[in-house]
């Protein structure tokens, strides 16, 4: 029997954004989520983004890391 991964673990959640060539767009469709809760995901474990998903999303994602911090 395999062990269980989670998903959500913060260590399998960045290794999956590497997989996904860290593209917030293609992770979410892996996880089957929308994009904003895919960056509350990357935001609540400090995942930082790559370059061009910050010029898309860097806005929302830092604004979702300050509502976090409160």
């Amino acid at each position: 029997m395999e062990p269980h991964v989670d998903p959500m673990d913060e260590r399998v959640l960045e290794r999956n954004y590497d997989y996904a060539q860290k593209n917030v767009r293609l992770l979410s469709m892996w996880y089957d989520c929308d994009l904003k809760r895919m960056l509350e995901l990357l935001a609540k474990h400090d995942i930082e983004l790559s370059r061009n998903d910050r010029q898309q999303f860097g806005t929302c994602y830092q604004s979702i890391q300050r509502r976090l911090r409160l």
